[in-house]
């Protein structure tokens, strides 16, 4: 009988590979919650009617990659495919726009696209994301550009390069599609069939096309940021001057749209050139129209999200992962020590060490030899004669440095495994 495999799409993240996860995740989690963003988790379905509404009835992600189903109520539910929109719609629900504004909301967790799979992309994968809600000022784009850009430089990503672009208003954007279209008919025939669809639905999307023969038409096509009107111009400078005096690298990408209709005025990707075609790590923009559609009030709003798995793949190999490595291994040797490595075990985790208990019977060599598998700093050793003297033996296990403590004193026990330096620096 051939075993259960896991479906097509998905990946197991095995305990190898938490040690990278976790690194990414905390540095995130340092930067944002140092610019004061807060954590807010939503559930991973919702209303189908959601993504729908929000995210365009003709994007590729409705049309193609949700993943839809009826519970047993008969109610239409979508795995989320991303996260801005369920969070707009917690805070409609919640009424967080009687708060002050803006308030800054950062997330992580699994999405669900119905993709090909392919490295760096699954069909669950994960996000990284940001959004500020209430602010229209062009200084926010900077604040939110410029996390991202600190998280990928924190990691060390190689080769990044900003691309920013403007939508401009709905005035412009509609505008705008109807020049494209009209650009566009006198090839309608030397275009592919789903290309085709695009332009009668929505021209923009043809600007996301990685065609070659597509992008050839491109060289001689409208430019939307010829279309902004006086306001959307002078935010999109704002935008770029802030990003100057950051001195934050940047090109003005005219066919940068997003496969989002949400959006609008800014837009950027930020790109790894080593990661090939499928190059950008991190996608964003302004969305200062969704919350209102969604039944909430008028007001403004900006996110971007990572791909995770997109980004694990441009983390350089010889980035130092943030340490899972355990402050002590606890030996025990004999009945009353085992009894009361039990105790010692719950009294140092109240002192915030991380702790593993010898659960074997092996001799004290093959113990000592498992403590150092687990790459823990120190170990404690308690047998029947530290019982009866009441003592327990300290080792660090890189210098091999051994000192005899108290065995009740669990504060200087504590203070002592916290003072351990690693080979003795």
């Amino acid at each position: 009988m051939s075993h259960i495999q896991g479906v097509r799409g998905t990946k197991d993240i095995l305990s190898s590979d938490i040690n990278l996860w976790r690194t990414v995740e905390i540095i995130s989690r340092e930067i944002l919650e140092s610019a004061h963003y807060k954590e807010i988790r939503t559930p991973i379905f919702e209303q189908s009617k959601l993504f729908t509404m929000s995210l365009g009835q003709v994007t590729d992600i409705v049309q193609k990659e949700m993943y839809t189903f009826q519970d047993r109520s008969k109610r239409e539910l979508t795995l989320r495919p991303e996260g801005t929109a369920g969070i707009a719609r917690a805070f409609i629900e919640h009424k967080l726009y009687s708060q002050a504004n803006p308030q800054r909301f950062w997330y992580h967790g699994p999405m669900f696209r119905y993709e090909r799979p392919q490295a760096g992309r699954q069909r669950q994968f994960h996000q990284l994301g940001l959004e500020c809600i209430g602010s229209s000022d062009a200084l926010v784009e900077a604040e939110v550009i410029s996390l991202a850009v600190e998280i990928l430089q924190e990691l060390k990503i190689p080769k990044l390069t900003l691309h920013i672009n403007s939508l401009g208003n709905n005035v412009t954007r509609e505008t705008f599609k109807k020049a494209l279209y009209q650009y566009f008919v006198p090839y309608k025939s030397r275009l592919d069939e789903e290309s085709q669809i695009r332009l009668e639905n929505n021209p923009l999307r043809l600007l996301d096309s990685k065609e070659p023969q597509i992008r050839s038409f491109l060289n001689d096509a409208p430019v939307i940021l010829d279309f902004l009107d006086e306001k959307s111009r002078l935010h999109f400078d704002k935008v770029c001057h802030y990003l100057d005096a950051l001195s934050i690298k940047y090109i003005i990408d005219p066919y940068l749209v997003r496969g989002l209709d949400y959006y609008n005025n800014t837009t950027f990707e930020i790109k790894s050139l080593d990661l090939g075609a499928q190059d950008t790590i991190c996608g964003g923009g302004r969305y200062d129209n969704l919350v209102k559609s969604l039944g909430g009030p008028s007001i403004p709003a900006i996110g971007w999200a990572i791909g995770m798995e997109r980004l694990l793949l441009s983390v350089p190999t010889g980035i130092i992962p943030i340490s899972l490595s355990l402050d002590c291994y606890l030996i025990s040797l004999g009945i009353e020590a085992k009894q009361y490595s039990l105790i010692l075990f719950q009294q140092l985790r109240k002192q915030k060490l991380k702790i593993e208990m010898d659960l074997s019977e092996n001799s004290l060599p093959k113990q000592l030899k498992k403590a150092s598998q687990m790459y823990a700093k120190t170990c404690i050793i308690i047998g029947d004669e530290e019982i009866q003297k009441k003592n327990i033996i300290l080792k660090n296990l890189s210098t091999s440095v051994q000192e005899i403590l108290p065995i009740n004193d669990f504060t200087n026990i504590a203070n002592k495994i916290k003072s351990q330096k690693v080979g003795g620096k």
